[in-house]
């Protein structure tokens, strides 16, 4: 069994924050995916369902961010789970919106959801990072992303979720290399082969000379000129 956790703050005044993009992946998969209604459970709402063979849970803890670790860590522990069967969806200012990276182990670079976890579960699971951009300096981030996404941000948003869901029974399975290529194929889509490239224009034809009028006397005299 494989435990999703998307991070994120409750309720409706944070649910289109840059900090709730991964509220935002659970709900996609549950959604796609046919899971079972969202039910209170594990200090959050929970989602349990199949991808492919595989029985899933998913989680969005609702202690908000900071408390995040309780929530988990109380499902890791009733479901009987290691960290190593968890798979934790979060935001990430150090990777430009859009972009996704897998990573397993490691710090939590500050990130305060992280931080909770690694207090109640050790840091050895593995976590989707999903970039939201940087505000530029680091006493702005708080503000940054308790803030909504932009309208300019929607059409890649929706592009990154819909990916996710393709993806998402390579990820369960253990394809890292597959999930992230199912969501380049939705927000960087390849060009078609049997496109035909645009035929270059021609160039403009040069105007016809004007008529020669003169005599055949003066034509010839100027060939001696």
């Amino acid at each position: 069994m494989k435990l999703l956790i998307g991070l994120g703050n409750p309720g409706a005044k944070y649910a289109q924050n840059r900090h709730n993009i991964g509220f935002m992946a659970m709900d996609r998969i549950a959604d796609d995916h046919g899971f079972s209604p969202w039910r209170a459970k594990f200090q959050g709402q929970i989602s349990e369902g199949r991808i492919g063979p595989d029985k899933v849970a998913l989680l969005k803890p609702e202690t908000f961010m900071n408390l995040s670790g309780q929530s988990v860590g109380e499902a890791m522990r009733y479901l009987k789970l290691t960290p190593a069967d968890l798979i934790v969806f979060h935001d990430e200012i150090d990777l430009a919106p859009g972009k996704v990276r897998l990573k397993t182990g490691g710090g939590h670079a500050g990130h305060n959801g992280l931080r909770s976890i690694h207090a109640h579960i050790g840091p050895d699971y593995d976590r989707v990072r999903l970039g939201v951009g940087h505000p530029g300096h680091k006493d702005a981030v708080p503000g940054y992303v308790l803030h909504d996404f932009a309208k300019a941000d929607l059409d890649w948003l929706d592009d990154e979720m819909r990916g996710i869901s393709d993806g998402i029974a390579h990820l369960v399975t253990g394809d890292g290399a597959r999930f992230l290529n199912a969501i380049a194929l939705r927000t960087a889509p390849p060009r078609s082969s049997t496109s035909t490239p645009k035929a270059a224009k021609a160039p403009a034809p040069e105007p016809d000379p004007a008529p020669d009028t003169r005599s055949a006397m003066a034509r010839l005299m100027d060939k001696f000129r």
